[in-house]
């Protein structure tokens, strides 16, 4: 009897609490839309590359209110909201706006289960955009900034027996800031996007011991056959001892140690190598050692590659990946979503476009000035997909230059947003340094904001050598960073090159293809060209992936086609936005693809 009133209580609870939320607004959804509980919202771990056995997800139906800046955390709230959804997006169930004079604010409550007693308590945020402020128990635990990258807080002084509140505060000022934010518009139409505020990826709850592990950064050495591994604890105490066992599958295939902070460096027999073909990963456990006991043990991963570049005997730069040469293709991925904006409604969703771009027979996306979560790039690494990555631009408008230029005038940006952007810059290459998949930094789109490129090109290629940089996709270009890349529309050219970098097509295509009830706003939709069936949408495509083919000669090494899907007004994606049509035909877009792929293999 006692179970099956747990049951009926449990069912009652599902009912109420998905009776006080549904997606809101009337735009186009995707199919995952509908298969969100809210008790169990994106329930996958969140941080792949470094995983404990134990957690607790804070996603779920919290309160919000919206309040001028500078009010105290409010006393009664507006409503509830569904976490980790942007407060803008159909699925937070409000769909409303911030402007920049006001303030989101967060409550719920929370427990932590007895088995946690005697660890430290740790809170992850996956990414808030912009400004945040936590509180528990109304004692305040820190502030971050930055909208893209993850953060934590050790909340344990804070914590008390039963219940605990925890408030947050976001302030977001979108287009009227000077921070990174991408394609987030607060007049959104054309090329820029409904804004994004607040909490958009997963908020979770972690016990660790009194010292524990907190980054891992591994870089691997196919040309010596080795892998080091860089292991960050909360404190460096001497004596510490890190070891670190590589396995293939089951099988431990290296060991190794180091002291007091120390890089761990294991030797790799008989590697295998990683690649869009063969996506080959290393299992890796990780534990800290403190005075001859196991204090901290974590699971991660690694994969053994090179990112480079050479003249080939034609004297063109060349793409390289494992010391061959290697055309890099892909679609240009905005990473928007009609019913979640930046986050996807499930994990499964999350996977899906990468899935697809693999099916068209792409081995690139170019991740257009936005930093996914940690699980996207995990799947990219299982998949098999090399990520070109944008750093989100920042601080356009007035300041907007003509790009394709040589040593065009680039943008003022007042010495606080030189500053924001330094320090978003850092926090992305540290954040995703130990993903396979990453193979390009691009820290400029379109001379938006660019500012001090070669030296922040330089910059770059100091702190991570082991990457492609690419100052300017399409921007003012310097003679600067390991690419020229030049945009054009709708088909391919290439009206400049530079001898002494590889030579890229970073976007091309565009192709418009409007599917009746898969629109976003069916008054407004363009596409660079438009077209009327699926049809002349796949001729057109193949029309202009076989003229980028003839520029292969010419010194060409990768192209970037627009886009992966439609997004709001644009209809110039492979798919609908709703990702329910498939606007060309698969076969013949994989076999002209897989050309192009293919083209440099010797």
């Amino acid at each position: 009897m006692k179970k099956v009133l747990i049951a009926v209580a449990t069912l009652l609870l599902t009912i109420t609490m998905q009776a006080q939320w549904k997606p809101a607004g009337n735009h186009i959804r995707t199919a995952w839309a509908d298969k969100i509980d809210v008790k169990n919202v994106l329930p996958e771990y969140p941080r792949p590359v470094l995983e404990r056995q134990d957690w607790s997800n804070l996603n779920g139906l919290w309160s919000y209110a919206v309040r001028p800046v500078g009010e105290n955390c409010p006393v009664k709230f507006d409503g509830s909201i569904l976490v980790p959804f942007a407060l803008e997006s159909s699925l937070s169930g409000v769909q409303k706006g911030l402007k920049d004079n006001e303030e989101l604010w967060y409550s719920r409550s929370f427990r932590t289960p007895g088995n946690w007693k005697g660890k430290k308590i740790l809170i992850h945020f996956g990414a808030v955009d912009w400004k945040t402020d936590v509180w528990v128990n109304d004692i305040k635990i820190g502030r971050h900034t930055g909208g893209y990258s993850a953060f934590s807080f050790d909340i344990t002084a804070a914590l008390k027996k039963g219940d605990n509140k925890l408030d947050v505060k976001v302030w977001d000022p979108t287009s009227n800031g000077e921070q990174p934010r991408g394609k987030q518009a607060y007049n959104p139409g054309g090329i820029f996007y409904t804004p994004v505020s607040g909490i958009w990826q997963t908020v979770w709850l972690e016990p660790v011991a009194y010292h524990y592990i907190t980054a891992l950064k591994t870089t691997p050495d196919i040309d010596k056959g080795k892998l080091t591994i860089d292991v960050e604890t909360d404190v460096a105490v001497n004596g510490d001892v890190v070891e670190v066992k590589l396995f293939d599958g089951s099988f431990l295939v290296a060991t190794g140690k180091s002291i007091a902070g120390q890089p761990v460096e294991v030797i790799v027999a008989n590697q295998k190598l990683w690649s869009p073909e063969s996506p080959f990963l290393y299992n890796m456990q990780v534990t800290l050692i403190h005075e001859g006991q196991s204090v901290d043990h974590v699971k991660s991963y690694a994969a053994m590659r090179k990112y480079s570049s050479h003249k080939d005997e034609k004297g063109h730069m060349r793409l390289q990946l494992n010391n061959k040469d290697y055309f890099q293709l892909g679609p240009l991925d905005q990473g928007w979503w009609p019913d979640g904006l930046y986050t996807a409604p499930t994990d499964e969703a999350l996977k899906y476009d990468i899935q697809k771009t693999k099916d068209f027979g792409f081995n690139m996306i170019r991740k257009h000035v936005k930093i996914e979560p940690a699980r996207w790039y995990t799947h990219c690494d299982k998949l098999g997909i090399i990520v070109w990555q944008d750093m989100p631009s920042g601080a356009t408008g007035p300041d907007w230059q003509p790009r394709n230029y040589f040593n065009g005038v680039e943008a003022k940006r007042s010495p606080e947003s030189e500053a924001i952007y330094r320090k978003e810059l850092k926090d992305m290459i540290d954040q995703l340094y130990s993903y396979a998949c990453i193979g390009v930094w691009t820290t400029f789109n379109e001379s938006w904001g660019q500012f001090k490129t070669q030296e922040i090109a330089e910059w770059t290629k100091k702190y991570d050598p082991s990457r492609i940089v690419n100052a300017a996709s399409g921007g003012n270009h310097y003679f600067c960073g390991d690419m020229l890349d030049l945009h054009n529309y709708p088909g391919p050219d290439m009206y400049l090159r530079d001898p002494q970098r590889v030579n890229v097509l970073g976007e091309f295509g565009g192709i418009g293809l409007v599917i009746k009830d898969h629109l976003w706003d069916v008054n407004k939709n363009w596409g660079y060209v438009k077209l009327n069936s699926i049809d002349e949408a796949t001729a057109e495509y193949v029309k202009y992936v076989g003229e980028l083919y003839g520029f292969i000669e010419k010194g060409f090494s990768a192209g970037v086609y627009t886009q992966t899907t439609d997004v709001e007004e644009e209809i110039n994606g492979l798919m609908t936005y709703d990702r329910k049509v498939i606007k060309m035909n698969e076969q013949k877009v994989r076999e002209i693809n897989q050309k192009l792929c293919n083209s440099l293999n010797k």
